[in-house]
């Protein structure tokens, strides 16, 4: 018979390279506008799941659909631009 034991080192160590890098944190920061507008259109899609939608719900996803359309496309253009030599888009 086997016995199964816990690993709880496993599930609960934290060494210092399981921390995010300045690098990842710079990215995190950097896409930080396109998790809010996200965020902002999940809630008015949540707000509408339990009602028919109103014309000011309409509106507000709508805005909020543009919203993160616009940041992916800021986004794309800030990596491209930051990938780019010479700093040519």
């Amino acid at each position: 018979m086997e016995h199964i034991v816990t690993v709880q080192d496993a599930v609960t160590a934290f060494a210092d390279f399981m921390e995010p890098t300045d690098a990842e944190l710079d990215a995190i920061e950097q896409e930080m506008p396109l998790i809010l507008a996200e965020v902002d259109l999940l809630d008015a899609q949540i707000i509408t799941l339990d009602r028919t939608p109103t014309e000011l719900d309409t509106r507000r996803t709508r805005r909020a659909l543009a919203r993160v359309l616009a940041e992916r496309v800021a986004l794309a253009n800030r990596s491209t631009a930051a990938s780019l030599p010479g700093g040519a888009a």
